[in-house]
């Protein structure tokens, strides 16, 4: 019996442990093999990289189809549907541009240039060497990518004019949620440990479900190390604008079955310094970020297990002074927690697979106001000469006092996805998604209600290849509940530090009862797109897609003062769904010397929610209150890339881009950003022994003037910028360091940005800003 039972665990282990392989050979057009090439399965997030004889091996592949993606610099990619088992032989052909990466926000994950959807995407070296101190300030490089800023710590992304809640941020995979309806509330992830980040202008409510109806921002965290191998990661920023520092440490390690890794990173800022040599005090700002990850893969099933932790701690900029010190927020300030956990699992069949995520998100979020601090009058009288020493005596006061807004979201994600190849190769995928969310109040003040919110969603789609032309189509069923429950809020008169005053006055306290809401929201949306390759250069994307987005729980039911806004917001509980229809045109051409794009857009939305001032003051600020019109937006991108004949070593690129809002009685809508037009030059300088990839580039980007404003905005004047940059990649047998070198706003220019918070405050951006950074790899 016992012999049995060791026959029946061996063959157990067999198939659990069954070492399935996919091999290859990777050349380039001449037939020389290519060494250390990308080689990399997508769907499970492993790779390995080719020999000396331009050979790869990857072990332990689950049944069932998968995308393999072929890359190496200067070298388009290739993208193969592979299976275990098989044996390739891939020829790299030279790339004058970009290399094309496999695009994972999209559905079926293919090359960009194969998608249906245009999207665009930005890496994070690309990021840093442009000198960005956040992730979203440096996706604004990005056309058609905006921010809406407050300081140099906070930023919120806008895409073609629509932010907040219609723009979704999805990261480890999972839908990121942190009180994204403030106007103050800042993105809460480090780029640190972000590999690219692609960006869907445009309704993805079929993807996406509710909020998509702007677009979506898409963060891909960094990979694994390649199978089998062992690899460490510093990176390092200083700014001297901020007198800065960015520091970030990762040690990520595979073998056949598992994947680990795991980076730390701190980050540091003082107040930032004007042109005029003056500091914006309290714009410092830290963080501490830490994210590790574990994949496992066995012959029919590969999960990946994220784990993100992210500490800020962001001063909330008050006025101009002639001196700074300190890299401690004093109140107002905020200070961010968010712990973000996810579960990306694929079980592998013959023809199809099965998608179960899930995500777990927490994000605490307190607000400690002047009120609130007892030491509030020495830092009314605060030049900017305090030391060090004393604001941390303060910071550690403000913390055993009560936030005067405390805000703990709870929100858990989960998503199950099947998709099937028919032997047409048309591919279908069907799946549900849905969310449950908890917010709750800790503090004194309360905007928004304890609440409960519960999404759930059906979608369809599907991608028709017709010979180089493709077609993709989709529909989606949505509803979403939300139930608060009822509170108290008093108004000034009714403040305890006024108790003594109205008793002897004998004036009642004045308190308002917000009663409870339960409402639910449903909707269907669509979309059709169509992508027609005309020739081997040129490329032409239809796209008309619906989209759909419910009240949050700011619009519904507001009704206290935002200090970050300096406004008392007024929720309307008779809010309905936001409707849209947006139509999309893109051309692309591109040959050896030039490439070239032109995207339009028309996007008609039905009951757009915004704020309108009521020429009221409540608790010592102007009253607005949410309303809604129809309105209607419309603009789009052009740009080139230009690489000369025979000068191979200059690229020049330039980009315009316009958006216009507008409601249906023609008025402006707000917080549509100016139109920018932006240029580089970049000149390659040949590799010298170990100096590779050597670079120069500079940058001048013009912001034009924006007088198309609503009635309770100001115009905004033009303003350029220009850049400077430079950098290498010093290579050794063993390991490398990319260094890079960059001016910021290099004559030192003085403007304010139409979306900056501080624009009624007459508080400009930082001026020149010196970066030098480092990315060092074993």
């Amino acid at each position: 019996m016992k012999k049995y039972l060791i026959i029946l665990f061996l063959g157990i282990q067999q198939v659990l442990f069954a070492q399935e392989k996919i091999t290859g050979n990777v050349n380039d057009e001449n037939g020389n093999p290519v060494e250390s090439a990308d080689v990399y399965l997508v769907d499970l997030e492993r790779g390995t990289t080719t020999n000396l004889e331009g050979f790869f091996e990857i072990e332990n592949v689950p049944a069932g189809a998968h995308t393999l993606s072929i890359s190496f610099v200067g070298y388009e990619t290739q993208t193969l549907n592979v299976k275990a088992g098989d044996n390739v032989n891939v020829t790299l052909k030279e790339a004058i541009f970009n290399i094309d990466e496999v695009i994972v926000s999209t559905p079926f994950q293919k090359l960009q240039r194969e998608n249906v959807l245009k999207i665009d995407r930005i890496g994070l070296q690309e990021i840093q060497k442009n000198g960005a101190p956040t992730l979203i300030e440096g996706i604004t490089a990005l056309p058609g990518v905006s921010q809406i800023s407050t300081g140099n710590g906070i930023g919120k992304p806008v895409i073609r004019g629509l932010s907040g809640n219609r723009v979704i941020v999805y990261t480890q995979g999972i839908r990121l949620e942190n009180q994204q309806f403030g106007g103050e509330h800042g993105l809460g992830v480090n780029d640190a440990g972000i590999a690219d980040v692609e960006v869907i202008k445009g309704p993805a409510s079929l993807l996406y479900g509710s909020d998509a109806l702007g677009g979506v921002l898409y963060l891909k965290p960094e990979k694994f190390a390649p199978e089998n191998k062992t690899q460490f990661n510093f990176q390092q920023q200083l700014f001297s604008n901020t007198q800065g520092s960015s520091s970030s440490l990762a040690a990520k390690t595979s073998t056949k079955h598992f994947k680990f890794l795991a980076r730390g990173t701190y980050d540091v800022h003082h107040d930032y310094k004007l042109p005029s040599g003056d500091y914006v005090l309290n714009s410092r700002f830290n963080e501490k970020d830490f994210k590790t990850g574990l994949g496992i893969s066995y012959e029919n099933f590969s999960s990946t297990i994220r784990y993100n932790f992210n500490e800020t701690t962001l001063g909330l900029p008050s006025e101009i002074v002639g001196s700074s010190s300190g890299t401690t927020p004093f109140s107002p300030y905020q200070k961010i927690n968010n712990h973000i956990i996810s579960a990306l699992n694929t079980f592998y069949f013959d023809k199809s697979k099965l998608f179960v995520n899930l995500g777990y998100t927490i994000n605490k979020r307190k607000e400690i106001e002047a009120e609130h601090d007892h030491g509030h009058e020495e830092h009314e009288e605060h030049d900017g000469h305090a030391h060090e020493e004393e604001q941390d005596e303060e910071h550690e006061e403000h913390e055993e006092e009560i936030a005067a807004i405390d805000l703990d979201l709870r929100t858990f994600t989960y998503e199950a996805k099947y998709q099937y190849s028919f032997e047409n190769k048309i591919e279908a995928i069907v799946g549900v998604q849905g969310l449950n969310q908890e917010n709750k109040n800790y503090g004194p003040e309360i905007l928004i209600p304890d609440a409960t919110v519960n999404d759930l969603g059906a979608f369809s789609t599907v991608l028709i290849p017709l010979g180089k032309h493709s077609l993709q189509a989709g529909v989606r069923f949505d509803s979403r509940n939300i139930k608060t429950k009822e509170h108290h809020i008093e108004h000034e008169d009714g403040h305890d530090e006024h108790e003594e005053h109205t008793e002897e006055e004998g004036h009642e306290e004045e308190e308002e009862v917000l009663a409870a809401i339960d409402k639910s929201f449903t909707s269907f949306t669509a979309s059709l797109g169509a992508k027609f390759a005309l020739s081997p250069k040129t490329t032409i994307r239809v796209n008309v897609a619906s989209g759909f987005r419910a009240p949050n729980l700011a619009e519904l039911t507001s009704n206290g003062v935002h200090h970050g806004a300096n406004r008392y917001e007024i929720g309307n509980a008779n809010l309905k769904t936001e409707k849209n229809i947006q139509t999309d045109l893109s051309f692309e051409y591109g040959n050896k010397h030039i490439e070239f794009y032109a995207n339009g857009f028309i996007n008609l939305v039905n009951d757009y929610i915004h704020l309108d001032p009521t020429n009221e003051e409540l608790d010592g600020a102007p009253v607005f209150e949410y309303v809604q019109n129809n309105a209607r937006l419309y603009g789009g991108e052009v740009g080139f890339h230009l690489h000369p004949h025979p000068l191979d070593w200059l690229h020049l690129y330039s980009s315009y881009e316009t958006v216009l809002g507008q409601r249906k009685n023609d008025e402006w809508l707000a917080l549509i950003p100016a139109n920018k037009w932006q240029n580089q030059i970049k000149v390659d300088i040949p590799a010298m022994k170990f100096l590779e990839e050597n670079y120069i580039s500079l940058n001048v980007n013009h912001s034009f003037a924006q007088n198309k404003v609503s009635q309770f905005e100001t115009s905004t004047s033009d303003y350029t910028l220009v850049n400077f940059g430079l950098g290498t990649n010093i290579k050794q047998e063993k390991w490398n360091v990319n260094v890079f070198f960059s001016i910021n706003n290099l004559f030192d220019k003085e403007y304010i940005p139409h979306l900056s918070r501080l624009k009624t405050e007459n508080i400009p951006n930082p001026g020149r800003n010196f970066v030098l950074g480092l990315n060092f790899n074993i």
